[in-house]
């Protein structure tokens, strides 16, 4: 493995990567202002396509996805946004999973389809089966596994291979795995997505996004889109996440072991109804998770015997260590739950039941067990 380092002239390195924050970029000569578009893709040409210290963060990612080209956003939702808006218009067939990040459905339920495109939804453990759902003029299917909160599995493989016989583009929201856990790209996905806000920060102060490719049309287009959306990337976040990447490793590993304990032991429990995890034999996605996946993520959703708000009430209010939050991946341990009338709201439910969901961080999984036994103990005796 060669040093790393970052050098800055002959005289100064350092270990750490420069921070280059600009919004003009100026040039030598008239004539290269006058063509200071065709610097794109990864040229310089005005603050909004990113400085250096974003093209030190893009190259990281993109080498850790197997991928060639990324192009970071200010968030994972601009991300998800920015893979759908470069390439769908109106007139187009979109297939989004169901159980797909909220954002992203509700982004193509009520501005594409006011655009013009044809949004339709397909079960998210689906495999073989999404030839049936594909027409003359689907332009892109959207995945993602496991799903959002309900945690089902698709075969991703699969999905890509029938895809590509179509001449489908694909998309996958990779943030529970990582590309530590699968790397899409490998697998004949077209563009891998990351809320880069979950595991490559880690610390939960920060939101950034990623899209990769290993093709240079399509990353030309991502490029463009990135500059007339204004999706700029502040330098600072890129430094953190650039920041985050070096324990990133470490990070994974021990929260994906402390989930599975978390788990595991939750599974034990009379109070619990259900353990949705893939990483989990037993679950219905284990088989497809084991085929494809080479690890899994630090987060996984489980539901009480019963569904009583009291109940839950009291759940959360017995809880000391975990705090009850949106997003994941970041070093503490995190709780949210989902009520019952949101999985009834959806397109081919999981469930009808309200779903927990947590996120192992990397405290000690015997603090989080005894919070959660505290917490079960509530529930049950408020249900008496």
């Amino acid at each position: 493995m060669t040093k790393k380092y970052y050098p800055a002239s002959d005289a100064f390195a350092a270990l750490s990567p420069p921070v280059w924050r600009a919004s003009t970029v100026v040039f030598d000569s008239v004539e290269s202002f006058i063509n200071r578009k065709s610097r794109q893709p990864d040229g310089y040409s005005y603050g909004i396509t990113g400085t250096p210290t974003a093209r030190l963060l893009e190259q990281e990612i993109a080498r850790l996805e197997g991928g060639k080209h990324c192009a970071v956003t200010p968030s994972g939702q601009a991300a998800l946004c920015l893979a759908v808006m470069a390439f769908v218009q109106g007139g187009d067939h979109l297939l989004i999973s169901a159980a797909s990040y909220g954002a992203l459905k509700t982004y193509a339920d009520k501005w594409l389809a006011r655009l013009g495109v044809e949004v339709e939804y397909y079960p998210a453990d689906i495999s073989g089966e999404i030839a049936d759902y594909i027409r003359p003029n689907t332009r892109m299917i959207c995945l993602e596994a496991p799903g959002t909160v309900t945690m089902e599995m698709a075969d991703i493989p699969a999905i890509a291979a029938i895809a590509a016989t179509h001449g489908v583009m694909t998309m996958v929201d990779n943030t529970w795995a990582s590309p530590l856990g699968f790397r899409p790209l490998e697998h004949g996905i077209d563009l891998c997505v990351e809320a880069a806000t979950k595991f490559f920060g880690g610390h939960s102060d920060l939101l950034l996004g990623a899209v990769s490719t290993n093709n240079l049309e399509y990353f030309s287009q991502l490029r463009e889109t990135q500059s007339i959306m204004g999706l700029q990337t502040s330098p600072e976040d890129c430094f953190l996440v650039l920041r985050g990447l070096e324990t990133f490793e470490l990070r994974y590993r021990r929260q994906s072991e402390n989930a599975l304990v978390i788990a595991s032991w939750l599974q034990q429990q009379p109070d619990i109804r259900e353990i949705l995890f893939p990483c989990l034999p037993g679950d219905p996605g284990h088989e497809v998770w084991k085929r494809n996946f080479n690890t899994g993520g630090c987060l996984f959703s489980f539901m009480l015997k019963q569904d009583n708000d009291s109940a839950y009430s009291a759940f959360f209010r017995a809880l000391k260590h975990l705090p009850l939050g949106a997003s994941w991946g970041g070093v503490h341990s995190l709780i949210a739950f989902y009520p019952a009338q949101m999985q009834r709201d959806r397109i081919f439910p999981r469930t009808d039941r309200a779903i927990i969901r947590l996120s192992a961080g990397l405290e000690d999984p015997a603090l989080v067990i005894e919070d959660l036994q505290t917490a079960l103990h509530a529930y049950s005796e408020a249900l008496r």
